[in-house]
């Protein structure tokens, strides 16, 4: 992205600006941007609102930022709060507070130690979910790391090598946990290698299936291999 001689865009308090092309836009207070913004690099630290598209090589929201077009770029860094009123196309997401995206995700790799949220589907080479999640659609992804911690939700998964596991809570989380559901909810996950710990799906299909403790599922269809926790249920077990 060509950023030579651009300006930057600060907004401390309360203000707001027309978008374009700049190289550093940095929102301190109650700052909006009122159309499409290109920028080398985005920092919302107060309560941003951006009313058009966003092409930023790097967008960090401390804060709370609510966009109302699509964000394109190739880091989205959020520590606070963050809504996405359509699509999100990244190259690496990493989610430590709350992200809310109503359309698309699209990423090469997704880090999650917050809550992410997926109106439809979400792609990448790389999801690792360390506490929780919803998506829509499908999550599909060559290597799918959960680390189960609360709720997480998916219509279906798809990968390569899909791994989920039980979180190995602090002492505070055990105390808490008959107060919400720590599992993972699908109705499909297919791959190659699934592991799974925690997790209630109607269906799983895959080469190598290893069925671990806390799980319910419905059918299995495996071509390889097979296991199945003593702590586990499952209807029916299919070899195809």
């Amino acid at each position: 992205m060509e950023t030579n001689r651009r300006g930057d865009l600060v907004i401390n308090g309360l203000g707001s600006s027309n978008g374009g092309n700049f190289s550093l836009v940095t929102l301190n207070g109650s700052g909006t941007v009122n159309s499409d913004l290109e920028c080398e690099a985005l920092e919302c630290n107060g309560s941003g609102t951006l009313m058009g598209n966003v092409a930023a090589t790097n967008v960090k929201v401390n804060g709370n930022a609510r966009f109302h077009g699509n964000i394109e770029g190739e880091k989205l860094k959020v520590d606070g709060t963050a809504k996405v009123a359509q699509n999100l196309s990244v190259k690496n997401v990493k989610v430590s507070g709350k992200v809310n995206v109503e359309g698309k995700v699209k990423a090469e790799q997704i880090t999650i130690h917050g809550i992410l949220t997926v109106g439809e589907d979400c792609e990448a080479e790389s999801f690792k979910g360390k506490y929780r999640f919803t998506i829509g659609g499908l999550l599909n992804a060559e290597q799918i790391d959960v680390e189960v911690y609360g709720e997480c939700k998916a219509k279906e998964i798809g990968g390569q090598i899909i791994t989920v596991k039980q979180h190995k809570g602090s002492f505070i989380g055990a105390i808490f946990k008959p107060f919400f559901k720590n599992q993972l909810e699908t109705d499909l996950i297919e791959g190659d290698t699934i592991v799974l710990e925690n997790t209630v799906a109607k269906v799983v299909r895959g080469h190598h299936v290893k069925i671990g403790p806390n799980c319910q599922i419905g059918v299995v269809e495996y071509t390889d291999e097979f296991s199945q926790d003593k702590n586990a249920v499952v209807g029916d077990i299919q070899k195809v």
